[in-house]
């Protein structure tokens, strides 16, 4: 049996696009936003290095973005095994703390 959701989904999409048409306001910004889309498309068919030069930038952008990310996880890492050690720096040096005023009491007493 061949499911019926996806072509149901499509006529409900076109049906609820349908009537959003009706509100004026509505109409007017979907025909502005149409035509800013169709002057974009037009303006980089005519002028690709431009658009070369936008994605090799964008690129550049999101390389930067996951360094600086992959940065801050190594770092968030590496100081999460610096708290792990930390307990036992904290035993140590306590362990030395008594030891040395073990030590100061015998020679004084």
């Amino acid at each position: 049996m061949k499911s019926k959701l996806l072509p149901f989904i499509a006529i409900g999409a076109v049906t609820g696009a349908a009537i959003s048409m009706l509100d004026k306001q509505t109409r007017e910004h979907t025909v502005k936003t149409a035509k800013n889309a169709k002057d974009t498309v037009v303006y980089y068919a005519e002028n690709r290095d431009e658009l070369l030069a936008l994605v090799e930038s964008k690129i550049e952008q999101a390389q930067t973005v996951y360094g600086t990310v992959n940065d801050s996880i190594q770092s968030i890492m590496q100081n999460g095994n610096d708290i792990k050690e930390l307990p036992t720096t904290i035993q140590s040096m306590v362990s030395e703390t008594i030891d040395a005023f073990s030590k100061k009491d015998e020679q004084a007493g």
